[in-house]
């Protein structure tokens, strides 16, 4: 136990003697070259590696916090996921699993990642049971070099505070701190075993047939590894096999949407990374949900006031989702209602105007430029949101954007078959 204490006191120091050195050198290439600030700190955040790529992808993925311009260059950080050797992750399993021979787990491991992120990377893999599964495998360091990095951020926090008094995000110290919590979270497989736990409970006490998620399997996973069912289909980013498969794309859509509606109500935190990509088509016509790492939660203020405001949304009444706009947000000013709906008519008849063909060669950052025009117009009233209120409300431009493309022209909130507040059987949420 004293060794390992030891071994982590050095890697610290180690660690942040890298920093400094990363550090040092971006302060020479812009005393040189005199690049842009925020082009600066991508750059020397993608040189120290996964957490300050992962503190990136927040700052790309967070409009509702950050300037417009730190938001539009980072959007480069969302790339940044270089593959891990596959020697190394079976270092970590060998590891995780200690005592027990890796054999008598997997028939099999693919070498070649199915997918690979900052933190993490999975592969495919088959039981010794027989049941094709896949395995989200930590890459090693991530969780020391992650609390080492997260203490200089913090104490860096403290200096620019108190050198810059007016510095230009409000609350840098509360932002860092939520960035924190998040990333601590991120990197406890257990934590995201609970979440999908969570989901598949409400998906069974609904009896939602029409959609699933992974089941895990929780004698093979740990902090560091998650072994999980492997779901076969077609992601929604292959919007043209969609059509192929589904007799009624927009439905598949409509399902999916409803499920996750409902789990806004049902569950403990809801799903905040559903791009097509973590959707799916299954064989058997069901909708799955995969990769729930990111969630947000929603206090029940700002629950309610997220719930008038969708229902707002669906029935075009700009009024009130400016007066729920101001139940969500933090303001001290007096704020007039009806020039607040003017703003947000002009932002989403724009919106709702968009050519669906367009759609199909957008890039997924595009809806970051939504939700900054959303932002604008609350700054321009004084409104600051909560952050799971930008998750959430970029979940809906999501499906938006989905529902255009996989039936043009449909009116996604006037759709009859869309259940956007729903009606459920307070003896669920009792059981639940």
């Amino acid at each position: 136990m004293k060794n390992n204490i030891w071994l982590d006191g050095l890697r610290s120091v180690a660690r942040m003697g890298e920093t400094a050195v990363v550090a040092a050198k971006a302060g020479i290439k812009y005393a040189t070259e005199k690049p842009s600030n925020a082009k600066l700190m991508r750059e020397t955040f993608e040189s120290l590696g996964s957490t300050y790529i992962k503190l990136g992808q927040f700052i790309a993925s967070t409009p509702s916090l950050f300037p417009r311009e730190y938001v539009e260059e980072f959007q480069g950080c969302l790339d940044q996921t270089p593959t891990l050797p596959f020697s190394y992750v079976q270092q970590v399993l060998a590891s995780e699993f200690a005592g027990r021979n890796l054999d008598e787990i997997f028939a099999s491991i693919d070498e070649k990642p199915l997918a690979s992120a900052s933190i993490a990377q999975v592969h495919a893999a088959k039981l010794v049971s027989g049941e094709d599964v896949v395995i989200k495998v930590q890459k090693p360091g991530v969780e020391t070099i992650l609390y080492t990095d997260l203490n200089v951020l913090h104490w860096v926090t403290k200096l620019l505070e108190k050198a810059v008094p007016k510095v230009k995000f409000a609350s840098l110290a509360d932002i860092v701190e939520e960035i924190k919590t998040r990333m601590v979270r991120e990197v406890d497989f257990i934590e995201e075993a609970r979440n999908l736990d969570d989901f598949i409970n409400y998906l069974n006490l609904t009896q939602n047939k029409k959609a699933t998620a992974p089941k895990v399997y929780h004698q093979y996973s740990t902090r560091r590894v998650l072994t999980m069912q492997r779901l076969y289909g077609v992601p929604l980013t292959d919007f043209d096999v969609v059509k192929q498969v589904s007799n009624d794309p927009s439905q598949v859509l409509i399902t999916a949407m409803n499920t996750w509606f409902g789990s806004l109500m049902m569950c403990n935190s809801f799903h905040a990374d559903l791009h097509a990509g973590n959707l799916m088509l299954l064989e058997d016509g069901r909708v799955g949900f995969i990769d729930f790492g990111i969630v947000g939660q929603l206090n029940p203020e700002v629950w309610t006031a997220c719930m008038a405001f969708m229902d707002a949304l669906q029935n075009t009444n700009y009024t009130l989702m400016a007066e729920n706009m101001l139940k969500m947000g933090m303001t001290d000013t007096q704020i007039d209602t009806q020039v607040l709906a003017a703003d947000l008519e002009r932002l989403f008849s724009g919106v709702l105007l968009a050519d669906p063909q367009e759609l199909l060669t957008s890039n997924p950052a595009d809806l970051n430029d939504i939700m900054l025009d959303m932002v604008a117009v609350g700054e321009r009233h004084g409104i600051r949101f909560p952050r799971d209120f930008a998750l959430l409300f970029k979940q809906m431009l999501y499906f938006d954007r989905f529902m255009r493309v996989l039936a043009p022209y449909t009116d996604i909130y006037a759709d009859q078959r869309l259940q956007m507040v729903q009606s459920i059987d307070p003896n669920l949420l009792l059981k639940h």
